[in-house]
């Protein structure tokens, strides 16, 4: 099991108050003078910044790659499984589209980065054009993978990480199980992206320090409403999505259900990982919610890998903050590409704490917003991830419960007792 760095979280909380301060001192007195001023704003606070945003940058490719052609080569019982295959999958794909419609109906109706006018905005001239309908599907398929990996063409990346993992699974018998190289590979990059967000404390006082000694401190009032907005969001998706996939689809006790999950969404909350709760969620999801092993040994893992709807949720009022504090107005089609991208990131987000806000640049890129506003986003997110994990582990459990009612192997005594 990778482990995340030790107290990350104080760790980061405190890179966030050190930017806060030292940003304020230089925007709010002059007691050191313009030079010295100028020198924090491009050597440290600039420098640091964009160090640590092409290190983000540089993983968006590798770790989706890597990501989803382990998971599907890795498949076994892919077709032994068959129809608890196709529905899981479809599951977790339709909650996490449901999650960030939600996330992105919220925030278009509470608009929480339209009352600041940041520094960072774009001009129109300076903005990728508008794609239609037809040149998203088309991008869809590309004529040249590695064209598409070099331009971080998200899209067409997973089109093709889908299609190697599916002949990587095919050919596994006659590569002599090439697939557990990928698997390896994930399991490297992974560590990668714990090293890097070992380094978030450091790029967090940067990214904190730029915005506060340029603009001062009066965009984290609109992250203020971010947070609480991010927050309701999560809170609708348990208590609303779920609860409504679970009364239509199963003939379980809501009360029961989130009365057993307590302990995992408290065990999740704690380690901001779905990989590192797995063990806890598989315990729960057998021996306390009656789901049949063989189902929960499948449905569970798949879930820690492609389940990310608190991520997509993030990722979806993230985009929505960022392009209304940059006074970006996203047209209809756009707000279909945040959906697909962000489900599509949300698969690629490793289970470990974080990982999001390394997928979130990818959105971000796609419709040319400011990178540099990540450090916002990053200032609020350790306790926002930890929900985030949290809302999670409970969707792996609620499509558990889903796909064994439907083939008839949930144990109602187990459930009821």
């Amino acid at each position: 099991m990778i482990d995340a760095p030790n107290n990350l979280t104080r760790n980061i909380l405190f890179g966030m108050f050190a930017g806060f301060v030292v940003g304020a001192v230089f925007y709010y007195t002059n007691i050191f003078g313009d030079q010295i001023s100028l020198f924090f704003e491009k050597y440290v606070f600039l420098l640091g910044s964009t160090i640590f945003i092409n290190l983000l940058k540089m993983l968006i490719v590798p770790l989706i790659f890597f990501s989803l052609v382990s998971g599907i080569s890795s498949l076994s019982n892919l077709n032994s499984l068959g129809k608890i295959t196709a529905k899981t999958i479809a599951l977790y794909l339709s909650t996490t589209a449901i999650a960030v419609t939600l996330s992105l109906a919220v925030g278009s109706l509470f608009k929480p980065g339209a009352g600041y006018n940041s520094e960072i905005s774009i001009a129109p001239e300076s903005l990728p054009p508008s794609q239609g309908v037809f040149e998203t599907i088309v991008n869809i398929f590309p004529s040249n993978i590695i064209q598409a990996m070099a331009n971080n063409e998200m899209l067409a990346v997973v089109f093709f990480s889908i299609l190697f993992g599916l002949a990587l699974n095919k050919t596994n018998h006659l590569t002599n199980n090439f697939s557990q190289s990928f698997e390896k590979l994930n399991t490297v990059f992974m560590q990668l992206v714990i090293t890097i967000i070992s380094f978030a404390p450091i790029g967090v006082f940067c990214l904190i320090g730029k915005f506060v000694i340029v603009d001062g401190l009066d965009v984290f009032q609109e992250a203020f409403k971010y947070v609480i907005l991010l927050i309701l969001v999560l809170i609708l998706h348990v208590f609303i999505t779920y609860s409504l996939l679970l009364k239509l689809l199963t003939s379980i006790n809501l009360k029961t259900f989130f009365i057993k999950m307590k302990d995992v969404a408290i065990f999740a909350f704690s380690t901001s990982s779905s990989a590192a709760t797995i063990p806890v969620t598989l315990k729960t999801v057998q021996n306390d919610l009656g789901v049949n092993k063989n189902v929960a040994s499948f449905v569970v893992p798949v879930g820690a890998t492609i389940n990310m709807d608190g991520t997509a949720i993030m990722q979806g009022m993230a985009t929505i903050f960022i392009a209304q504090m940059s006074g970006i107005d996203l047209t209809l089609i756009q707000y279909v590409q945040v959906i697909i991208l962000a489900v599509v990131a949300s698969i690629g987000a490793a289970a470990v704490p974080s990982a999001g806000t390394i997928t979130l640049v990818l959105i971000l890129q796609q419709f040319g917003l400011p990178l540099e506003a990540i450090g916002i986003i990053l200032a609020v997110d350790r306790i926002l991830d930890m929900l985030r994990t949290s809302v999670n582990v409970t969707g792996d459990a609620a499509v558990a419960c889903i796909v064994a009612e439907s083939e008839g192997l949930l144990d109602k005594k187990i459930f009821n007792k």
